[in-house]
């Protein structure tokens, strides 16, 4: 992937993320920032570009946000372990203080 440093952004009508998928883990859970500023997620699916793997992502990631998972898209990186999230609705503020707070 190129040099492009990810942050939390806000978009049109809620924000956009970068997130770095780890397969295979025990269960599926935030494993903190990288350096780049991408969200880590551990996920249990495998491989990442898998649909099922997308699908996990989507769902954990509106579960700790307390949202629907149809406000969730991933809109680059669909066959990567780097993509791109858009979550409808959502300041990049309150998508950073909730999966970040532990």
């Amino acid at each position: 992937m190129s040099g492009r440093k990810f942050e939390f952004t806000d978009a049109r009508g809620g924000s956009a993320i970068g997130v770095r998928v780890v397969t295979k883990a025990a269960q599926t859970e935030i494993a903190g920032v990288d350096e780049d500023g991408t969200l880590k997620v551990r996920l249990v699916a495998s491989p990442a570009g898998d649909p099922a793997a997308n699908k996990e992502l989507v769902e954990f990631m509106a579960v700790q946000l307390g949202i629907e998972s149809s406000r969730i898209e991933v809109v680059a990186g669909a066959n990567d372990r780097d993509k791109i999230l858009t979550i409808e609705g959502v300041s990049s503020q309150d998508v950073e203080a909730k999966l970040l707070q532990n």
